[in-house]
Formats: C-alpha cells, structure tokens, sequence
C-alpha cells in the first residue's frame, strides 16, 4: 500500500453500503501545491461475497468505460450484491481531465507502470496502490479503448497465464462480458500493466477495448454496461446465470506482422479493425504530402491477420502504428 501520506482513501472499503470518495494523491505541483488530486472511488458492499474491482480512465483519453462504470454505479443497488464492488471510472483522473493518454503530472503512462513504487512519481504511487488493492480482490476489469489515436474491433482482453486455472478463468470472465471477439495476451504483451499486476496476484481479470477516436460510442457502450452486468453475475456478486459466449480468439503471434509508418505522412487507409486479410493484400497508400515528388507508397499486409485496430490519425511519422495485426489463436 502507498503512505498514508503520500496516498489514502477517503473511503472506508470494509463498510457495508455505498460511499463515495477519493483516493487522495499528495502531489505538490504548480497547480495543486498543498491539497491533493482526486482520483474518485465509490464502494458498492452489500452482503458476504466477491471483491471485484472495476477500473477506467487508466488512459485519460478514453472514455467509454467511465461512462459505462458511472451507469454502473447508478444502476447497482449494494443490497443486491452478494459481495462489493469498488468502481475507479477515473483510476487516472489528472490524464482524464487533460483527455491525454499519460499523466499531465508526470508524463508516465500508468498502464506501463505496474507494479508501481509507493515512493515513486505520481503515475507509480498509484500503480502501487492498486496493485496492492488487487491483494484483497477476487477479479478485476480494466476498461480500455483504442483513446484518441486508434480505433479497435471491440473485444476483452484475457492474459495466457501461466497457471492454466487463472488462464481458463480469464477466458471464462471474458465469455461472461460477452463481446464477439477476445484478445489473448501472450509473450507479446507488455507485463507492466494492471493485467500483469493482476496476474502476479493471482486474480482472474480481463481488459477491454472498446472502439476508440475520443468520444463516447453508444453502441459500444451499451454493449460494455451489458457485459459488465454479465461479468458481476458469472463471479457471483448478482443472482442469475451468465451465458459464456463463444468468441473468436485472436493474438499477436509477431510485432512484425503490424503495420508501422514508414515515414512522415498521411496513411489513405484502405482496411479498417474487424476486418479479416491476407498476406500482399494492400492495407491503404502512404503518401509524403511534404515532398509531393516522393511516390506514394502501397502498404501491404505482411500475413494473413485480422486488423484488430487502426490509426485514427491524419498525418503520422516513422514508426507509429498504422494497422495492429493479430492471428487466430491456434
């Protein structure tokens, strides 16, 4: 757990009923030098049961799970949950409110800082902070989407655990929330993330990607308060049965198989994410509008894939995705 005083809960989670408050980061800068900078909780506990916790705005410019996670508390009475569930719609709230992927405190992007320092910069306290919440939980849901820069084919996110009990649990949370599609984490995922940490504990959990551009997709968010309805039913804090969908399984078998800016310029793209391709096919035209007597250049897929997301951007430069390939998982 991070200092008390560098960061605490204003919230008593071991109290029955709902309550609403911050985490209370200390981070004396310019714009906030002796208060603190809220990051809201509110506690949902009713009777014996599951502790879930449900996260959003890890990055600050993605916005469809906060608007699901506050439909969520508006719709979810504590007394009829067989457990608790902690809802963050803001985990980082100061890259919410300044709508930026990282932190405006720090420049750290938090779901590439677990598991996080308790004496570190701000995006680090509050990593360790909710690693160490993990400890007292028995699943977890991160909602993420593709934020202002990418767009991706909704779908959960389940970790290729190494203990095959926790990965078939991920799987199952992720048939529960119920979206067609379901992206594996393998050897290729990033392992500081609140996946990893989750892992390293030993809870089962699933992330999201839920659209993206920067708004607010209802369609899409409809679906996320639906599947997150199914999730709280299949780990027993809501009565009923929660249906396990079959999905479609996708992973990234290579980095190498996505397509990346060659240079500086426009990507006229040509497939968009949920749409299935193969190998030569052409993905879209690369054109350097600042040097008009450079030929345009055919982007091609590189292996028969599944676009799982695309740029939203206009003008990009070397080195940024244009197209995240993924493959069906064997």
């Amino acid at each position: 757990m991070a200092e008390p005083g560098i960061l605490h809960a204003s919230v008593d989670l071991d109290a029955t009923g709902r309550h609403v408050g911050d985490l209370m980061l200390k981070h004396s800068d310019n714009s906030n030098p002796l208060g603190y900078h809220p990051i809201p909780v509110i506690s949902l506990k009713g009777g014996d049961g599951p502790v879930v916790l449900i996260t959003g705005g890890t990055h600050g410019d993605e916005f469809e799970g906060p608007s699901a996670i506050m439909r969520l508390a508006a719709r979810l009475a504590p007394e009829s949950l067989s457990g608790q569930v902690i809802l963050m719609p803001a985990l980082n709230a100061p890259a919410l409110q300044a709508s930026s992927r990282v932190s405006p405190l720090d420049g750290a992007n938090l779901n590439r800082a677990f598991p996080g320092d308790p004496l570190g910069g701000p995006t680090a306290i509050i990593a360790a902070h909710i690693a160490d919440l993990l400890t007292r939980c028995d699943g977890a849901i991160d909602l993420h989407s593709g934020g202002k820069a990418s767009f991706f084919a909704p779908c959960a996110l389940a970790t290729q655990s190494a203990d095959p009990a926790l990965r078939a649990a991920n799987l199952n949370l992720a048939r529960a929330f119920g979206l067609p599609l379901i992206w594996e984490l393998g050897g290729h995922n990033d392992a500081r993330s609140l996946n990893g940490a989750a892992d390293a504990a030993g809870i089962p959990m699933i992330a999201t990607e839920l659209g993206g551009g920067g708004g607010v997709d209802p369609a899409i968010t409809d679906a996320t308060e639906a599947g997150l309805i199914g999730a709280l039913t299949h780990l027993g804090l809501l009565a009923g049965e929660a249906p396990l969908r079959d999905a479609r399984r996708v992973e990234i078998a290579s980095p190498h198989q996505s397509l990346y800016a060659p240079g500086a310029g426009i990507f006229d793209r040509a497939v968009s994410a949920g749409q299935d391709v193969r190998k030569g096919d052409i993905a879209g035209q690369f054109h350097f509008v600042m040097e008009p007597e450079r030929p345009s250049l055919p982007v091609r897929v590189a292996q028969d894939g599944f676009i799982l997301a695309h740029t939203c951007r206009g003008h990009v430069t070397r080195g940024e995705l244009l197209a995240l390939v993924a493959q069906d998982v064997a």
